[in-house]
């Protein structure tokens, strides 16, 4: 066997490793299997075939995966498919580490393949598609690479740079048809593998939301740069930059290290009111992202109505029920990776009467303390507050002095015993949970009622919306105001209350989040109805212009792009029937091409005495000069292939096996001839063609 080529081994490795990356994307393979593959591919780079000399050992190996991976499975510690593309990872190693044959040469590829369709079952976003691309331009050369290979005679070199570009060209057209097959071949959801289990990298929850709130658990993720949320705003206010607090619930009870809710669940709707509707309201349109993680709705300050929401799982987009919890949380009821929905919130100026109604429990919390609350945060606000006790002038007093005498920093203590007591009098620096609780305590203690809130600050102008970060979590105070409700009051200093990651990677991340966004809307969410507008939108008749008379009539004529779309198709039919009739006009000359060599293989069988690069026209007219009884079955035999080669006559069907049996039979007739009389004088030597 002949030594293969070395790059198109590399390029099928890396094609296999990419195959691997679109399944390993979804972080939800073992970390075992990641390091074996990993470890196999930098082997198989480096021409290392290891199960060539350890071939029993690495088919044991195998067994006993398939055994690891089989009893996880029956344990419900992993799921079948996570299973099936783990395996499939093994199999791949195991065979970019054996001898490179032919065999071994398939099954890597099937492979490849294989882990491509299990990362489509585990993860389809925008870093799926860049492996998938991937694996189709480096699968499609290497193959490519191999058929060339085969074709060349031993002992001489493969013309890489010669077959490149026209391989190159044919990779390009055969990502052009498959996109033409993705957008014309009709969508049908299968939903074949249900539910994926995680959204992929970078796409885990990444907000901080739970159901309590700790001290120092959310001032590391200020600076993550992950977009979590998209929200289109009507009316616009046309900003780059928005000082805005968006809510997604309110805590109401802190035991000296946690904040929680006193109230539950409590009723299930289409659409959730929280506080009666003003005439201005501010609509919003907001995309949960998979980043969010979380089932929270995040709406602007004074919410009034959220709801009309759509949980998008891999099986499709559906309708999903909201449900009010207590803190005045409204909570999707569907478990999704993103949704979307509506929310009108009260406009900033909106006065009394606006408050979402409390039940009895959610009043008397809102003057609740902890049970072994330090007795110097009471001293401290009423030093501060010097007997001021209208709550929004006391709230802002308590702010200032907070903004004024403490410091911001994401930097944790560790857990101490009374995290309150440590942030007000020992390290004076905390992150927005210490100044809100600080803040709510201390009013708490003078007797004014208050509540911590959680959600996003801030919202940076992104093609005509907003978006919001995971670092914009923040945390707030919300001061009960008689007569005017709930007034939001902010004691952390404003410059640290905006996201406090890289300026470049917040960029950056902007730009990848835009491009995935476009992906999942124009590829993973493309469906038959898409399909079904694209094909009309070609068609529809154009509008009537503005400022046209309102009696002129319609053009019944199709619009332009119908007709550009029409010279589209026209001229890609046209260079397909090119291609095909040239395709068609090289039949012939393939034909004749396998006819000789299924000549030379009967002359070679035969020991037929040939010079070395003689050719079939050669051969005949030489046994003709000297009078060999071969010369004549090979006269009509080389003239029809010359004739199919060269002359435009294609060779009949049938044809071709006349003439080789007529070959045969001249053949066998002279071994006869010559095995009846004494061996004769030697002839030139015979030659491999």
């Amino acid at each position: 066997m002949k030594r293969p080529l070395g790059l198109r081994l590399i390029l099928r490795d890396l094609a296999v490793g990419s195959a691997f990356g679109a399944m390993a994307v979804s972080g939800q393979l073992p970390v075992w299997v990641l390091g074996v593959f990993i470890g196999a591919l930098v082997l198989a780079l480096c021409d290392v075939r290891l199960v060539a000399r350890f071939s029993r050992l690495s088919a044991l190996g195998l067994l006993v995966a398939a055994v690891l991976l089989g009893l996880q499975l029956t344990a419900g510690a992993m799921n079948a498919v996570v299973a099936a593309c783990a395996f499939a990872s093994l199999i791949a190693a195991q065979r970019m580490l054996s001898t490179p044959d032919a065999s071994a040469e398939g099954q890597t590829h099937l492979t490849g393949l294989l882990m491509v369709a299990g990362g489509a079952a585990l993860s389809g976003d925008m870093s799926y598609a860049l492996f998938l691309i991937a694996f189709g331009v480096l699968a499609s050369l290497s193959l490519a690479l191999g058929v060339v290979e085969a074709a060349v005679p031993d002992g001489e070199p493969v013309p890489v740079r010669a077959v490149l570009r026209p391989l190159s060209t044919g990779v390009m057209f055969a990502v052009a048809g498959a996109v033409a097959f993705f957008v014309l071949f009709p969508r049908l959801n299968w939903a074949m593998v249900g539910p994926r289990s995680a959204p992929g990298f970078g796409a885990v929850s990444s907000a901080g939301y739970s159901n309590t709130v700790r001290l120092g658990g959310a001032g590391t993720i200020k600076g993550n740069p992950r977009v979590v949320l998209r929200a289109t705003l009507t009316p616009d206010p046309g900003r780059d930059a928005l000082d805005a607090y968006w809510v997604g619930r309110t805590y109401d009870t802190f035991d000296g290290m946690e904040w929680t809710n006193v109230v539950g669940a409590q009723q299930t709707e289409r659409q959730i009111t929280l506080r009666p509707a003003s005439d201005t309201l501010l609509h919003q349109r907001i995309e949960l992202l998979p980043a969010y993680g979380a089932r929270t709705l995040i709406a602007l300050e004074m919410p009034s109505r959220l709801g009309n929401a759509r949980a998008h799982t891999p099986t499709g987009s559906r309708y999903s029920p909201v449900q009010l919890q207590g803190g005045s949380e409204v909570r999707f009821t569907v478990t999704a990776p993103s949704y979307t929905y509506e929310a009108y919130s009260l406009p900033p100026d909106a006065k009394a009467g606006m408050s979402p109604a409390l039940v009895q429990a959610e009043r008397d919390q809102l003057l609740a303390l902890p049970e072994h609350l330090d007795a110097r945060v009471a001293q401290l606000a009423a030093r501060v507050l010097q007997g001021e006790k209208e709550p929004l002038a006391a709230a802002r007093k308590l702010a200032a002095f907070l903004q004024r005498d403490y410091a911001y920093t994401l930097e944790q203590a560790g857990t101490p015993e009374d995290p309150l007591a440590e942030f007000l009098f020992v390290r004076k620096a905390g992150h927005c949970e210490h100044f809100a609780t600080a803040l709510t305590l201390m009013l708490r203690t003078q007797g004014i009622g208050a509540r911590l809130a959680t959600g996003f600050y801030g919202g940076a102008r992104m093609d005509g919306g907003y978006l919001l970060r995971a670092g914009d979590a923040h945390a707030w105070t919300h001061v009960l105001v008689p007569g005017r409700g709930f007034v939001t009051v902010d004691a952390t200093p404003p410059s640290n209350r905006p996201s406090q990651g890289s300026v470049l990677l917040e960029n950056l991340l902007a730009f990848y989040e835009a491009v995935e966004a476009r992906w999942r809307n124009s590829v993973v969410d493309y469906s038959f109805r898409d399909q079904f507008e694209l094909a009309s939108s070609l068609v529809r008749p154009p509008r009537r212009p503005a400022g046209a008379p309102a009696n002129q009539a319609p053009s019944r004529l199709p619009p332009p792009r119908a007709w550009v779309t029409a010279a589209v198709v026209a001229f890609v039919v046209w260079r397909a029937g090119r291609f095909v009739s040239r395709w068609t006009g090289r039949a012939p000359v393939l034909e004749a091409t396998r006819f000789l060599d299924r000549v030379d293989a009967v002359l070679q069988k035969a020991h037929v005495p040939r010079f070395e690069h003689e050719t079939l026209e050669d051969l005949t007219t030489r046994l003709a000069r000297e009078g060999h009884p071969l010369a004549l079955a090979l006269t009509p035999l080389t003239r029809r292939y010359l004739e199919a080669r060269f002359g435009g006559r294609a060779l009949r069907e049938g044809e071709a096996e006349h003439l080789l049996t007529t070959l045969r039979r001249a053949l066998d007739a002279e071994a006869a001839r010559r095995a009846a009389k004494p061996a004769g004088q030697a002839g030139p030597t015979a030659r491999a063609s």
